[in-house]
């Protein structure tokens, strides 16, 4: 028997910010998942540039990246396992700026994140979560960006799993080190 998931796009409490659902196909062969269709998206409203790198990050259980925003846009997805993502609006004039949103995600579920809208996700599976991040700009040292610690406990985030602040493969030093929301914000 085949079963068919047909692509949505939902929005959420962030502006730009999108929750996608991949068009999926499944039958007793197993998944076939489309990952882009620029088609989709612009008849959803929304008009992306090409993406021009695409990184796919490997994250050990519990481990913790982020929170990150590049000056670039995002798509992002999870290629194999399961993680906790979380999103916070830093940019400046955005009426939605200092908002944060969270969702659990999988294979088949995708995020679009706006320009200066950070990201950060913990791995929950028991075995490593692929991570694959799709820019609209490449990476360069020094890119201008903003990082928020994802341990800030004005953020609301409830990671699923306990994080060791001391263990550097739970969570990097860099990230430990991040100023707060209220620090980005000015406040």
């Amino acid at each position: 028997m085949v079963h068919i998931v047909d692509f949505e796009l939902q929005k959420t409490n962030i502006d730009g910010l999108a929750l996608v659902r991949m068009k999926q196909v499944t039958d007793d062969r197993g998944t076939v998942r489309e990952f882009f269709r620029a088609s989709a998206f612009q008849n959803a409203g929304y008009s992306l540039p090409p993406f021009t790198q695409v990184n796919v990050t490997e994250t050990r259980p519990g481990g913790v990246r982020g929170m990150h925003g590049e000056a670039m846009t995002k798509l992002i997805a999870i290629a194999h396992g399961t993680a906790y993502g979380a999103w916070v609006d830093t940019r400046e004039g955005s009426p939605t700026r200092g908002e944060v949103f969270q969702a659990e995600l999988e294979p088949g579920v995708q995020i679009l994140v706006p320009e200066g809208v950070c990201n950060g996700f913990q791995s929950t599976g028991e075995t490593p979560t692929q991570y694959v991040y799709c820019f609209t700009s490449e990476w360069v040292p020094g890119m201008q960006g903003v990082a928020v610690t994802p341990l800030d406990a004005d953020l609301g985030i409830r990671w699923p799993l306990p994080i060791d602040v001391d263990n550097r493969a739970q969570i990097s030093q860099k990230d430990l080190d991040a100023p707060t929301l209220a620090d980005v914000l000015g406040q």
